[in-house]
């Protein structure tokens, strides 16, 4: 357990610097460490100069997810307070591909595939940050400068030794799986950023903290201040098990509709909703506390979650949005209608005779084939005009029709 600052240090904390120190110990998993972030707290207040602070994200997939935010959170409460935040997008470290925590090596993506995700990266992390108060950098800036003769000088700083202690590379070795020496290059080129950008603090999920630590390592051998690092938890999906991931399906994109995105969120564990709150939440600790005594105390535990659920997508929509999100979940979870579904225009059987509703249900895209929409039938998942459909053989007439399978999926098909 961390002493505590009064402890360790002789000055005593102003109020400005405790409110710094606890913004970023929120949810936190590690601060590395805290007296020297203490100190460099105290020092730009002396200074009146704002702290550099770094997140880098390789940009492997189009899209973000709340898993993401957990970190950029963190740089929005300590961007809101005065310190320079810098997001680093790795275009140059995505084509070596991170092995952090795989037991495989990853496959390095290529220029174009870099290129088109980094365009939707910093819009997406901007419905987080302030554009107006972030520096944007790439990594390719002094990485590609640095060249054959520079990558050795870097490589010659750090030892193979020390490069195995790292957990992933000391199993695929016991194990007898390929390491490829390119792979050694990942830790070092993250922590020569730290270098580059002369960075104060380093943010990452936990399984990043061998890199952060590379950062620190590097800039005491290029004769910086080295920074602190904060790792953060990874924000379990929507399973309550898993890491959330696009691979696992557990996830929920910021980029969603904000129907999709508050019903994802209800759906998660009452147990979780606390979690998510701490990581996700920019409500402060207390109000949290007291919400969960109610909770404990007999308040309905869904009353917190619709909170968690409007505020989120408030954030990545609008207030208006989150509204009506909850007046769709409210709708759908009672067997109404919402109020925009899609608008389906279909054919009526050869010779204008009555179509089959399992036809029906596969031509409108809510079933992938009629033997599965016989399935849904026969689970009692399908609706129309809210009753159920029990008999298989249903046929529907020209006219408008709203159908309906599960909880989420509606079409309002016009037969003519």
């Amino acid at each position: 357990m961390q002493a505590s600052p009064e402890q360790s240090l002789a000055a005593p904390l102003s109020d400005r610097v405790r409110e710094a120190l606890a913004v970023t110990l929120r949810g936190c998993d590690e601060l590395i460490p805290q007296d020297d972030w203490v100190k460099k707290l105290q020092k730009s207040q002396a200074t009146g100069k704002p702290l550099r602070i770094k997140l880098g994200l390789d940009p492997t997939a189009p899209d973000i997810h709340l898993g993401h935010t957990v970190v950029l959170n963190k740089m929005r409460q300590l961007q809101d307070l005065g310190h320079t935040v810098i997001f680093l997008i790795g275009d140059f470290t995505s084509m070596i591909g991170d092995p952090s925590g795989r037991n495989t090596t990853r496959p390095p993506l290529t220029a174009e595939q870099i290129k088109q995700n980094a365009e939707t990266y910093y819009k997406q992390a901007s419905l987080v940050l302030d554009p107006a108060k972030t520096e944007i950098r790439y990594n390719s800036e002094w990485s590609d400068p640095l060249g054959a003769r520079g990558m050795i000088q870097l490589a010659a700083k750090y030892t193979v030794a020390r490069m195995m202690e790292r957990n992933d590379f000391h199993q695929r070795f016991t194990a007898g799986t390929s390491i490829a020496v390119h792979e050694f290059l990942y830790p070092l080129m993250q922590g020569y950023d730290s270098v580059a950008l002369q960075s104060d603090l380093e943010l990452g999920g936990t399984d990043q903290k061998f890199n952060l630590l590379m950062g620190r390592h590097l800039q005491q051998e290029y004769g910086q201040e080295p920074q602190c690092i904060l790792t953060m938890p990874l924000l379990e999906g929507l399973d309550g098990v898993d890491k959330m991931s696009k691979s696992k399906n557990n996830y929920v994109g910021i980029s969603e509709d904000a129907n999709t995105m508050f019903a994802k969120v209800l759906s998660i564990s009452d147990e979780l909703m606390w979690k998510w709150f701490t990581l996700l939440s920019f409500q402060s600790e207390a109000a949290i506390t007291a919400l969960k005594a109610e909770v404990q105390a007999g308040r309905n535990p869904k009353d917190a979650k619709v909170m968690l659920a409007k505020e989120i997508t408030t954030r990545f929509h609008n207030a208006a949005a989150a509204d009506a999100a909850e007046q769709d979940f409210i709708n759908r979870s009672k067997g109404g209608i919402p109020d925009e579904i899609a608008e389906v225009n279909l054919p009526l059987a050869e010779g204008g005779g009555a179509q089959g509703i399992a036809v029906l249900l596969k031509m409108a895209n809510l079933a992938a084939s009629t033997s599965e929409g016989n399935r849904l039938i026969d689970g009692g998942g399908v609706r129309v005009d809210g009753s159920v459909v029990s008999d298989k053989g249903l046929k529907l007439a020209a006219g408008t029709y709203v159908l309906q399978v599960g909880k989420r999926k509606f079409a309002r098909v016009t037969l003519a």
